[in-house]
């Protein structure tokens, strides 16, 4: 029996037709694993599924059959072979659904993860910019209430403004000090580098020669820094100066001035 015989009959082999030995012979073709003939069968099984999802299922009717079985009886006259078990076409539909199954699991498993993964990560992200935002904000509200309070002291006639200049290790910093005597005040530095690890910078208000320490602050990356001073017990201060002194301050300047007044 040649192929074109058995792609004939796996056509009725599909709709569940074949009987006898037609039925026998071509099982035992297909359990020696022809290709061809696995591959006439699935295309005759996938054209049976969809004409099921299209409507309902149809047998062909005895005629067409019987005309199908009366073609392969006159196209072969091969003997028949001894029975062999299925195994070529078993096997074959057996490793493709375990393949189907284990590469969906192996895809979703993998997706999956890679999604949380991510969602992890931008959360990380999310979590980071909103910290940095709340800084940005507090930062620029503290700005925003200095700005306001220098602003209230420029409308008294007895608010001075006096200009800083670099000194020693930092001779292109400037600064000013807008400072009411009963107020305090405000000083603004630029171009002063920032302190080194365990350092920290401290303003000084001099007067008659002695200085008493009016706070410690930083400046960022640029240089830029920002100080609310305290009053002034005692005479009226005539200078004022910044010193670079170990984190936390002292009581009295140890290290070199960096900006002053005069």
């Amino acid at each position: 029996m040649n192929h074109e015989v058995f792609e004939t009959l796996a056509q009725v082999y599909a709709v569940g037709a074949l009987d006898g030995d037609e039925l026998a012979q071509f099982e035992r073709h297909l359990a020696q694993g022809c290709p061809r003939c696995e591959a006439a069968l699935r295309e005759s099984t996938e054209t049976l599924a969809k004409a099921t999802l299209a409507g309902p299922p149809r047998i062909p009717p005895p005629d067409v059959r019987e005309s199908l079985l009366r073609r392969a009886r006159v196209e072969s006259s091969a003997p028949a072979r001894a029975p062999a078990p299925r195994r070529g076409w078993v096997r074959w539909a057996v490793g493709t659904a375990a393949a189907v199954v284990v590469g969906s699991a192996l895809t979703g498993a993998y997706v999956a993860g890679y999604y949380e993964a991510r969602l992890g990560t931008m959360a990380r992200e999310m979590a980071a910019l909103r910290r940095s935002l709340q800084r940005e904000e507090a930062s620029l509200r503290a700005q925003v209430a200095a700005y306001q309070s220098v602003v209230d002291l420029l409308r008294d006639p007895a608010t001075r403004v006096l200009a800083l200049r670099g000194a020693g290790p930092s001779p292109d910093a400037t600064g000013r000090v807008i400072w009411h005597a009963t107020a305090g005040g405000h000083v603004f530095v630029e171009k002063l580098p920032p302190a080194p690890p365990g350092k920290t910078y401290e303003l000084w208000t001099i007067a008659g020669g002695t200085p008493r320490a009016a706070g410690l602050f930083e400046v960022d990356a640029s240089g830029r820094g920002s100080h609310r001073a305290p009053p002034a017990a005692g005479p009226p201060v005539d200078v004022f100066a910044v010193t670079l002194e170990p984190a936390g301050g002292v009581d009295t300047p140890t290290g070199p001035i960096v900006l002053a007044s005069k």
